[in-house]
């Protein structure tokens, strides 16, 4: 099928590869001239394990092209598929405006039948808006006699940031909201070869239904969290709670590990919006309230506990392995470990951070007083602790002999529990964790 992807952000270039790769010819719009260019050039914008390499497979292939024209693909768009951005407001609700631009601009130049399917996430409702934005901008271009050929379609991505196209090339489900079968069948032949489970529902039922997925799995990440404070609290150990109840079938071991919250591009944005989304119909969500606060005061409660320990950090060196929001990836927007690390910055230490792929995005939204280094061991030189805040797995085959004898005082402050298993205190350090009391310290 021939199929234009507007937005060459993550979902959008992943999308774009992954259709190529099952056989789709592709062609991905983006406004931002620069990034079109490197594109072109063969350059991702953001790291993601293998996406490089699939890029330059479909582009010898022929199979992927880049363009900011989006008049000159159209022609033989058989699918237009939606795949910008929808930011958080600063009063929690989605950014559309991109996306309506993006419809304005479908409808100027759109001259036959088509289906628009939108991978963004949107609040309910807002697939059917679209779709009245392109007719109507194909009313004022004069080809009111088309507009009933054009259908649309909600197919919400899962993809996770780390493990993208995996998950696009072997999804869990794929959920479709639609009206019309030929609608369904067009989205089922653009996914030909991908064998998973497919959910075909409403127009509205497919848009809540990414905000419910979000919702869940952040809902778990602040109960797990939860459980931590009252652990450490009781003498208890969070970690061996999490895996006691996470070998129930009807809560899974996933997304049970305590730490300093969920962040992202995606949780607290959809969250948030969700919440939106209830008080704007009429319904106080107070689960997802109590979910967001939890969040953010998961956050007070690591920063306190570092204050309780060292005293003053006015002056105190801080070493600081991780700024991405997760492994695996170079993704820093609304990162845990970055708010972490600009209240340390603020509360006068002196840090110096290492992150093995999220140095050059968290430069530009970090103080400049903040150094950095090229090493995880090198960023420990002369600290009076060692804040972890990215589960790298790379922070667990560093030489702890070597990592103490290069710190003023070995202290681990580690706030994913990432090094909780390694008995660092056969090392001469003293660890705190997420949920663990002092007996369980390495």
């Amino acid at each position: 099928m021939n199929i234009v992807i507007i937005g060459t952000g993550y979902v959008g270039l992943t999308s774009g590869i992954g259709y190529a790769k099952l056989g789709n010819r592709v062609a991905c719009v983006d406004i931002d001239a620069e990034k079109i260019a490197k594109l072109d050039l063969g350059h991702v914008p953001f790291y993601e394990i293998g996406m490089t390499e699939a890029l330059h497979q479909e582009q010898e292939l022929g199979s992927i092209v880049f363009t900011t024209d989006l008049s000159a693909v159209l022609g033989e768009a058989e699918v237009i598929l939606l795949a910008v951005g929808t930011p958080s407001t600063s009063t929690g609700e989605a950014n559309l405006s991109f996306l309506f631009q993006a419809a304005k601009e479908i409808g100027k130049y759109l001259d036959h039948e088509v289906v628009i399917v939108t991978k963004s996430t949107v609040p309910v409702g807002t697939n059917r808006r679209v779709l009245a934005t392109i007719q109507e901008s194909m009313n004022v271009s004069g080809r009111s006699d088309l507009t009933s050929l054009i259908q649309i379609a909600s197919v919400p991505e899962f993809l996770r940031e780390g493990s993208a196209l995996k998950d696009f090339m072997e999804p869990e489900r794929i959920v479709v909201g639609a009206e019309d079968e030929v609608v369904f069948a067009v989205v089922e032949a653009m996914h030909y070869g991908i064998k998973t489970t497919w959910v075909k529902t409403s127009i509205e039922t497919a848009e809540l239904t990414k905000y419910a997925a979000n919702a869940m799995l952040a809902t778990k990440i602040s109960f797990i969290n939860e459980i931590a404070n009252i652990a450490e609290r009781t003498g208890a150990n969070v970690r061996d709670i999490a895996y006691a109840i996470g070998l129930d079938s009807r809560i899974g071991p996933h997304f049970l590990q305590a730490g300093i919250g969920y962040g992202g591009s995606c949780f607290p944005k959809d969250v948030s919006a969700l919440h939106q989304i209830a008080g704007a119909n009429g319904y106080d969500f107070k689960l997802l309230a109590a979910v967001i606060e939890v969040n953010n005061r998961q956050r007070d409660l690591f920063v306190k506990k570092i204050q309780e320990v060292l005293g003053n950090l006015k002056g105190r060196r801080l070493a600081v392995w991780g700024l991405a929001f997760k492994s695996g990836t170079d993704d820093v927007r609304e990162s845990a470990s970055l708010e972490i690390v600009r209240r340390l910055y603020a509360l006068g230490a002196d840090l110096c951070a290492f992150d093995p792929k999220a140095e050059v995005s968290a430069r530009r939204m970090l103080p400049e007083g903040i150094s950095f280094a090229s090493t995880a061991i090198d960023a420990a030189e002369g600290a009076d602790a060692l804040v972890v805040l990215t589960e790298w797995p790379e922070f667990r085959d560093v030489s702890f002999p070597t990592l103490k004898a290069r710190m003023i005082d070995p202290i681990i402050f580690d706030g994913r529990n990432h090094l909780a298993d390694l008995s660092l205190s056969k090392f001469g350090f003293r660890y705190y964790g997420v949920g663990v009391c002092p007996s369980d310290r390495s």
